[in-house]
């Protein structure tokens, strides 16, 4: 799936990485603990989140983790994308829950990672 259909899938916002949402994902995880984020093990990885802070992005960046998607209705800060163009992520806003985030990507095929 790619980053602009699951833009699309969600109704969300790109806020940054326009020039990516081309790029596949091949699964998603949410969590809110970003110490769980360090246990991934996969590439072409979603993170779905509501926690909207620095420790996200630095965290996405040790892991390898090139898209986040912001629940909740969180929005990023200009320090947060300053760092993800540096990183080449691309930030995804979106006014749904994570329960109902989740739940309409995984109905339209997005895999878990396990």
């Amino acid at each position: 799936m790619k980053i602009k259909e699951i833009a699309e899938i969600i109704d969300a916002k790109i806020v940054c990485g326009e020039s990516d949402i081309d790029k596949e994902i091949c699964c998603g995880f949410a969590s809110d603990l970003m110490s769980d984020v360090l246990t991934l093990d996969s590439e072409q990885l979603v993170l779905i989140t509501g926690l909207a802070n620095m420790q996200v992005i630095r965290t996405a960046e040790m892991a390898d983790v090139n898209c986040i998607v912001f629940v909740r209705d969180k929005h990023v800060t200009e320090q947060m994308i300053e760092v993800a163009k540096e990183n080449d992520m691309v930030l995804v806003e979106c006014k749904y829950s994570m329960f109902n985030a989740i739940g309409k990507l995984f109905q339209a095929g997005l895999n878990p990672v396990y």
